[in-house]
C-alpha cells in the first residue's frame, strides 16, 4: 500500500483494524503518533516498557495475561525512536511466535531502516519466517533518502491488512501525486551509494558526539541505529529540568525523554542532525555548566 508518508499509515491502521475499546500495544518510550491512532480509533492503549537493561526491547513475558488476551494490534519500531536501539533476529522470531499465540497483528515501523552502525545493517521484521502472516512493515523515504515533506512511504506484509489500508485510503485520498511516486521509485531502484554515504555521515557524527560527551564526564551509551542519541540525565534532574538547563544556560536544545512516554523519564534525546563541529560546540557549552562529577583528568 502506498502511503502519504509513514506517519499516515501508522495513524490510519487502528482505525482500519480496531473497534472502540480494543487493545493496542505501544512501546514506551515511543513515537507519540502511535497514541494518535489509538485515540482516533477509540482504542485502549497499553504501553510496553522499553528498559535499558533489556536493550530497549519489550519483554512480552512481563505483560499481564489479560492484556495479552485482549490485544489485537502491536506497534514496534527498530531502529528505535527515541532510544537508537536495534532489534535482533531472535527478538523478531519471538515476536512472530507471540503474535501467533495471541492472534494479534504486528506493525513494524521501519522508518530508520537505512541507518545502522558498526557494520550492522538493520533487520527488517519481514525477513522473519511467519512475519508476513502476522503483520506488516511500514517504510518511509523521508529518512533514508532525505525526502521529508514529500509525504511518501509504503506498507508491505499481510494481504488482508494491506487491503484494509487500501480501502480506507481510497475513501480519503484515492492516490498519491504521480511525480512523487516516480521520484520514490527512482530513489528505491537507482544506485544506493548515497544511502551508504549518508549512513557513514550519521555514524561519524554519532562517534564524535559520544566521544565528546564522555570527555566531559557524561556517561552515555552509543546508539546502534537511527540518527538519535538517548542519554541519561545527571542525578538530581528530571528530563524536563535538565533540558531546561541546557536550553537556558548553554543554548543547546534536546528533547525531554518524558515526551515519549512514562519510561522516557530520566533521559533526553539528541538529534545527530548537524555537523561534527556543531556537536563538539554543544558538548563544550554543556561542559561549561560543570554538571558532571566524573570528568576524566587531563594531563
Amino acid at each position: 500500500a502506498i502511503l502519504f508518508g509513514g506517519k499516515a499509515g501508522l495513524v490510519e491502521l487502528p482505525q482500519c483494524l480496531l473497534n472502540p475499546g480494543d487493545t493496542l500495544l505501544v512501546p514506551d518510550p515511543g513515537y507519540p503518533d502511535y497514541w494518535s491512532g489509538a485515540v482516533l480509533a477509540g482504542a485502549q492503549m497499553v504501553t510496553m516498557p522499553l528498559l535499558e537493561q533489556n536493550d530497549f526491547l519489550p519483554d512480552y513475558d512481563r505483560l499481564p495475561e489479560d492484556v495479552k488476551k485482549k490485544a489485537k494490534l502491536m506497534y514496534l519500531n527498530y531502529p528505535n525512536n527515541p532510544t537508537g536501539a536495534t532489534a535482533s533476529r531472535s527478538f523478531f522470531e519471538e515476536t512472530v511466535t507471540f503474535a501467533k499465540n495471541h492472534k494479534l497483528c504486528v506493525v513494524h515501523d521501519f522508518a530508520y531502516g537505512g541507518i545502522g552502525f558498526d557494520g550492522e545493517k538493520p533487520i527488517s521484521f519481514l525477513q522473519t519466517d511467519g512475519a508476513k502472516e502476522t503483520g506488516i512493515e511500514i517504510y518511509t523515504l523521508s529518512k533514508t533518502y532525505n525526502m521529508a515533506g514529500w509525504r511518501v512511504g509504503f506498507a508491505a506484509g499481510n494481504p488482508s491488512v494491506i487491503e484494509a489500508i487500501e480501502l480506507y485510503q481510497d475513501h480519503l485520498f484515492v492516490s498519491l501525486f504521480k511525480a512523487t511516486q516516480d521520484a520514490a521509485a527512482e530513489a528505491l531502484l537507482s544506485d544506493q551509494t548515497c544511502v551508504q554515504v549518508q549512513n557513514d555521515r550519521y555514524e561519524k557524527r554519532r562517534n564524535v558526539w559520544i566521544a565528546a560527551c564522555k570527555e566531559i564526564g557524561w556517561e552515555v551509551t552509543a546508539p546502534k541505529g537511527s540518527f538519535f542519541a538517548w542519554l541519561k540525565v545527571p542525578e538530581g534532574y528530571t528530563s524536563e529540568s535538565f533540558a531546561g538547563v541546557l536550553l537556558e544556560r548553554a543554548h543547546v536544545v534536546v528533547a525531554p525523554g518524558n515526551g515519549f512516554g512514562t519510561h522516557g523519564e530520566g533521559y533526553v534525546r539528541v538529534g545527530l542532525l548537524t555537523n561534527e563541529e556543531r556537536l563538539k560546540e554543544a558538548a563544550r557549552r554543556i561542559d561549561a555548566l560543570n554538571l558532571f562529577e566524573n570528568k576524566p583528568l587531563t594531563t
